[in-house]
This record gives C-alpha cells, sequence and structure tokens, in this order.
C-alpha cells in the first residue's frame, strides 16, 4: 500500500484499516458506500471510489462511466435502506470547498428534511456543490477542448 493511501481517510476505510470501514453498507472491486458520518437528513450516504481519484475535477474522458456508476450505486443502496429516491440531492463537493480530498458522490434523502444549512451545504450547482450532470457536462467540455 502506498503512503498516500494511508493518509488518506477513506483509502483506510476502502482498506479495511479504519474503524468506519464497519459501517459499509455496500462494497464491490470498484466502489463503497457508507453513511456519512454527519448526515444532514435521515438518509445521508456517501459513494466512494476504491480508486483515489482526488477529486470531481480530476475526472477524465477515460473514466467519464465512474460519475454514472456512483449515481446509479447511490441510488440503489439508498432504496436498499428505504430511502426516497423520489426525493433525493445528489452532488460533490467542487474543489476547493471539500474537506476530504478523494471523489465521494453525496447521496441525500429526503431533502424536504434538510435544515438551512444543509440546504446551503448541499445547494445544487453552486460554487460549492455540484450536481452529476454538472461534472458529466465538464468531463465532456475537458475531452472536446483536447480533442480540438
Amino acid at each position: 500500500m502506498s503512503e498516500n493511501r494511508d493518509k488518506c481517510v477513506f483509502c483506510r476505510i476502502c482498506d479495511g484499516k479504519d474503524e468506519s470501514s464497519s459501517n459499509i453498507l455496500f462494497q464491490d472491486e470498484n466502489y463503497i458506500v457508507i453513511p456519512d458520518i454527519k448526515p444532514l437528513s435521515t438518509h445521508h450516504l456517501l459513494v466512494i471510489t476504491r480508486q483515489h481519484i482526488k477529486n470531481a475535477k480530476e475526472l477524465t474522458a477515460e473514466n467519464k462511466s465512474v460519475v454514472d456508476s456512483m449515481v446509479e450505486l447511490g441510488k440503489q443502496v439508498l432504496t436498499e435502506v428505504n430511502g426516497d429516491t423520489s426525493d433525493i440531492r445528489m452532488g460533490f463537493h467542487w474543489p476547493p470547498f471539500h474537506s476530504i480530498a478523494h471523489l465521494h458522490l453525496h447521496v441525500i434523502s429526503p431533502t424536504s428534511q434538510l435544515s438551512l444549512k444543509g440546504r446551503l451545504i448541499t445547494l445544487p450547482n453552486s460554487w460549492w456543490f455540484v450536481s452529476p450532470e454538472y461534472v458529466l457536462s465538464q468531463i465532456k467540455e475537458t475531452a472536446e477542448t483536447v480533442n480540438n
């Protein structure tokens, strides 16, 4: 294991080297899903890549499918924990407005239970919290710029 994985809390959780590893709701070879330690609503899940990707800005055309997979997995696990997929907010904190430099998708439900602070922290397509669709549009723009 690299030294960097030892320094990243999400890598340590993925590798079973952190006490939060016991809270994993889902895991496969590419992703894990855990509850957020400071939930903003009844269900607040984090879909985390096992591969250490620093943040959503680091995604390239090569790993565009990562975002789609994270969204589908978030919905799947939310359903498994009896969350409401019709009242859902998903997003990524956009750098520099993130506390952990490891790609993770917030899956929050029901949004109707968000406090004012929670609504502000997860304000869709703000400077600090962006939707999966926004991230995909940025990947597309980046790929088009490289190809031109």
